[in-house]
C-alpha cells in the first residue's frame, strides 16, 4: 500500500509549510505536491529522495515500509532492532544510550 501522500502531507503540515512553500523548496510546481498528497500521482525517485532529505526521514518511511522515520545521518552507525521491539520503548532506549555516552565521557 502506497503511503507517500499521507506521509508527505503529515510531514509538510508538521513543518508548518504550505504546498507552495514545499514546491519552492523542491523546485517543482504546487500542483505536483497536491497530486502526490492525494495519491493521484507518484513522485519520481529523485523527488522522493529530495523529500526524504529535506524532512530528514528515510524513503522507506515515506513509502510506508516502516513507521519509524529513521533520521538520515550517514555519519552514524545504525543499530538494527528486533522487529518485535516496541515502538513505545524507543525513547527509553535513547535515554539509556545518552546515559552510556555520559558515563563514558566521565572516565
Amino acid at each position: 500500500m502506497e503511503m507517500i501522500g499521507e506521509r508527505l502531507y503529515e510531514l509538510r503540515k508538521d513543518a508548518g509549510l504550505t504546498q507552495d512553500d514545499l514546491a519552492l523548496i523542491l523546485k517543482i510546481n504546487k500542483h505536483s505536491i497536491s497530486s502526490y498528497e492525494r495519491d493521484k500521482s507518484e513522485p519520481p525517485d529523485a523527488i522522493k529522495i529530495s523529500i526524504a532529505k529535506y524532512f530528514n526521514v528515510s524513503v522507506d518511511y515515506l513509502l510506508g515500509v516502516t513507521d519509524i522515520p529513521f533520521a538520515l545521518d550517514q555519519r552514524r552507525t545504525s543499530l538494527r532492532l528486533p522487529e518485535s521491539f516496541p515502538e513505545e520503548k524507543l525513547k527509553e532506549l535513547m535515554n539509556y544510550a545518552e546515559y552510556l555516552l555520559y558515563i563514558s565521557k566521565k572516565k
